[in-house]
């Protein structure tokens, strides 16, 4: 790790969703929409509880050794005259209440840096810079400009290119791509890194992208990154990069790109795991994470970590790290990540440092056998160790499982079988994970630690391994008579109201695409490398894009609802 101011920076919008109504909530970015709506009155009570919960969680985090917050967003806080009169209206009554955040962190003695999308439209500004490669990069050179001058609190922002706003976002800021290639993405930070540099201030760049035009790859690609980056060489630019070549997931060798560049880089981890039950049953990080520490030693340019602890996913899960008594496994996460990097402790090491640790073989063993369960139980490991590329996309290891939704489906059985060898060996590989959780739950009795999250995780996890029963033995009344009881108790036992639960997606019905079509999808469109094939550069890459238009435009209810809904919808890999 670079000795040069080393940045250990953590995300710190918990405090905007305390008391949040709504069911399942964008964890992307702070409710905007909710405090637009409060009159001033509603408006002061919402900040000055803001203001308490982010005093708690500035303090919590400084004690355990961040130096740095970031929050959401830049946009709804810079001013310009493009923007509308009454949205600058907002944006000055944004700035006067986000003035006694930026103070609360400063006065930790922690940098605030600030998040935002490039490109951020409303209608009118939409309308002043159209798709112009040349205008938005001056807009975006002034915007940073007069910011910068007006607030010399911020010490940075963290720009995503590669991911836009979910289709859940109804307000008068709508983030949209439009870097769609390595030479706009080389133009845009030759524009604006000059404005950085004249005010000091630092440029966090994510590479992070979900596969969208020919930028899509900029995570894992390395000659995409090295085509984005040519010729840049700015002491205000440093890149942020996810820890693996896809999202935050388990089963993911370090991403390459950390070997390929010498600019200054950040890894990004995640300890509210938005994957694997947002911090509602132990989910711990510290063998993974301390794997990448170890490897990361041979980075030179490593500059330090950017670490989610609340920020990521659509979810109905909502505990509050830092903010809320209830959070202690994305907090222990999120305290061990710190340890493992900054002190290069072991993830044993860090973990029996933290505050409430007074049997140390216990948490041991109790974190030890959480990670195993995790790995062996909600992943399927046969199909989580195989690397598959579709796209510009590394498929997820995660498969059946996604965000709060468990899929229980002959779409998932046929995908199950093509890709798992031996089902029996998962079946009882699943079996003897729920055996770790029974014991789990006995070590965090006397640990003092909340059993019933694991109970929780038991009866979620159940329901997995009697899924694996559907998925690789042969179908029949009996196991979907099983799978609807336990669906019925699983519903009873955590009620809407009283705890939010998987939603348990089960459709026995049978798949309108057979074997025949999955070996030919798998065979001409996915591939084993990352490196594209030439039936890839043909098929998958161009004329896959119109079949799909095609077929959205003729046939669309053949696109299930989640892939069209969900965050930006399934629309952004064939783009």
């Amino acid at each position: 790790m670079t000795q040069q101011d080393p940045l250990f920076l953590i995300d710190g919008i918990g405090p905007f969703f305390k008391d949040y109504k709504k069911v399942r909530v964008n964890w992307s970015k702070i409710p905007w929409r909710r405090i637009q709506k409060l009159n001033p009155e509603q408006r002061q009570t919402y900040f000055d509880t803001v203001y308490a919960d982010l005093e708690t969680f500035c303090d919590s985090t400084k004690e355990i050794g961040y130096n740095a917050v970031s929050l959401d967003d830049l946009p709804h806080l810079a001013d310009h005259a493009f923007y509308e009169p009454e949205v600058r209206s907002e944006i000055a009554q944004n700035r006067t209440d986000f003035s006694r955040c930026f103070q609360i962190i400063k006065d930790t003695g922690m940098k605030v840096f600030l998040t935002m999308d490039v490109m951020v439209f409303t209608d009118g500004l939409l309308e002043q810079l159209g798709s112009s490669e040349s205008k938005i990069n001056q807009f975006l050179c002034e915007l940073f400009d007069g910011f910068f001058e007006d607030t010399p609190e911020i010490d940075g922002v963290i720009i995503r290119i590669g991911e836009s706003d979910g289709q859940d976002v109804k307000e008068a800021f709508r983030s949209k791509l439009v870097l769609k290639n390595p030479r706009e993405v080389n133009r845009f930070l030759n524009a604006i890194l000059p404005v950085f540099e004249k005010h000091g201030r630092t440029c966090i760049f994510r590479t992070w992208t979900v596969g969208a035009h020919r930028i899509g790859d900029l995570i894992w690609h390395q000659g995409t990154l090295n085509r984005a980056v040519d010729g840049i060489n700015s002491p205000s630019l440093i890149l942020s990069m996810k820890y693996g070549d896809s999202d935050f997931l388990r089963y993911l060798d370090l991403n390459p790109n950390f070997f390929s560049t010498d600019i200054p880089t950040l890894i990004e981890l995640q300890t509210r795991r938005e994957y694997e039950g947002c911090g509602e049953y132990p989910s711990f990080v510290g063998g993974d994470y301390g794997q990448f520490a170890l490897e990361l030693k041979e980075a030179p340019n490593l500059a330090g970590i950017n670490v989610w602890c609340q920020t990521g996913g659509w979810t109905p899960f909502r505990r509050l790290a830092f903010v809320d008594d209830n959070a202690i496994w994305t907090e222990i996460n999120t305290f061990v990540t710190l340890r493992i990097f900054k002190h290069g402790e072991s993830w044993e090491e860090a973990l029996v440092k933290h505050p409430k640790c007074q049997d140390p073989a216990s948490w041991i063993e109790l974190f030890r056998l959480s990670e195993e369960v995790v790995k062996d139980l909600l992943y399927l490991p046969d199909f989580a160790r195989q690397k598959l590329y579709f796209r510009r996309v590394r498929i997820p290891t995660l498969i059946g499982v996604y965000w709060h939704n468990i899929f229980i489906a002959h779409a998932v059985r046929r995908m199950m079988k093509h890709f798992v060898k031996d089902g029996e060996a998962a079946i009882r590989s699943g079996h003897a994970a729920l055996q770790k959780i029974r014991q789990m739950k006995t070590l965090a009795a006397k640990c003092n630690l909340p059993v019933d999250d694991i109970e929780f995780m038991e009866d979620t996890f159940t329901i997995l391994a009697l899924a694996r029963e559907y998925f690789f033995r042969p179908f029949t009344p009996e196991i979907e008579a099983k799978l609807k009881s336990a669906k019925k108790a699983y519903k009873r036992k955590y009620p809407r109201g009283t705890r939010f639960r998987y939603a348990l997606k089960i459709d026995l019905s049978p798949f309108i695409l057979n074997a025949r079509h999955l070996s030919w999808f798998t065979k001409y469109l996915l591939r084993d490398k990352p490196g594209y094939r030439f039936i890839d550069q043909i098929l998958g890459l161009r004329l896959l894009s119109y079949c799909y238009l095609l077929l959205k435009k003729t046939r669309p209810t053949m696109i299930p609802k989640f892939a069209r809904k969900s965050a930006m919808g399934i629309d952004a890999i064939f783009k």
